[in-house]
């Protein structure tokens, strides 16, 4: 009995052992997954020069069809106003403006960094409209799709600062930062999946999906928006506007807020401050492209 008791205390951490060499492995082997995916569908955008992750097997169609299904999702939710509204015909002058000076523009910021404009959206089918809401805010999906919420109408207050904002959402689609969210998720996914094939408990699941998302996913949905503040406001001057308005804007943003924010480092955007700097100093480079590329309103 005793030598019995004595085998079986001597063999109980050798199972412990295997246990976590076969833990190990699992992660490894999702590490390697993982890093195979990042590092094979890296390409270079070149309107910021910057490599960036969209999924090789995502083609602009494909994209384009997705936007469009969310489009449809949101009308079908959120009634657009009557296209005779003046609102309505306010918003879509401005979209026409913005997206004549597209292809410039798009050829303009790859000339900066040595590279040749993708043109990605030269398929889109542009579709604007407007939702009433409270919201202050608008959007604009892959393929073109864009709506403006009524509520962001009295806190930009000129045309030049709604301009701003939907220079900037357009931008969004331009840079493709929905087909690169899509394979962040997916990076995400295969995070997860090694936590949990591993035998990590709950706990330490979420310690590390907190810890990729604040050292990886957050910082990255800033720069989107500081991308996007970037183009969109060169797209903004190219089309007449004047990108003096952006710094207002964002002032009157802050006040429509309440001026609370959550803290930078916890947020997907930049905070309000550091977005004023930044386009600040993005003023003389705007100014450029709007004597460069704006043309008399027909």
């Amino acid at each position: 009995m005793q030598n019995n008791v004595s085998g079986n205390d001597s063999r109980q951490p050798r199972r412990r052992g295997r246990g976590g060499g076969i833990r190990w492995i699992i992660l490894v082997g999702f590490a390697i997954y993982g890093g195979c995916y990042y590092f094979s569908n890296r390409s270079v955008d070149p309107y910021t020069g910057q490599k960036v992750l969209i999924d090789a097997g995502l083609d602009a169609g494909q994209e384009k069809a997705l936007g469009l299904q969310a489009y449809q999702q949101i009308l079908s939710q959120e009634r657009p106003l009557d296209p005779a509204a003046p609102q309505v015909q306010q918003v879509r002058a401005i979209a026409q403006r913005l997206i004549a000076r597209v292809p410039e523009v798009e050829t303009a910021l790859a000339a900066e960094n040595g590279l040749q404009a993708g043109h990605f959206s030269r398929d889109f089918d542009w579709e604007v409209n407007v939702i009433a809401s409270d919201q202050a805010n608008a959007f604009c999906l892959p393929g073109g799709k864009m709506a403006v919420y009524t509520g962001l109408l009295p806190v930009a207050q000129t045309a030049d600062a709604l301009a701003v904002v939907m220079g900037h959402e357009i931008a969004h689609a331009l840079l493709r930062h929905g087909a690169q969210r899509m394979a962040q998720q997916k990076l995400t996914q295969i995070g997860e999946m090694a936590g949990a094939a591993s035998g990590m408990d709950a706990q330490q699941q979420q310690m590390m999906m907190a810890a990729m998302g604040y050292g990886y996913l957050l910082p990255y949905a800033r720069e989107h928006e500081t991308q996007a503040d970037e183009v969109g406001l060169m797209l903004a001057a190219a089309a007449c506007y004047d990108p003096a308005q952006a710094m207002p804007l964002w002032e009157r943003m802050t006040q429509s807020s309440g001026g609370q924010a959550t803290p930078e480092f916890a947020s997907t955007h930049p905070n309000p401050g550091t977005r004023i700097q930044n386009l600040t100093a993005l003023q003389s480079k705007a100014l450029e492209y709007r004597q460069r590329f704006c043309q008399p309103v027909q």
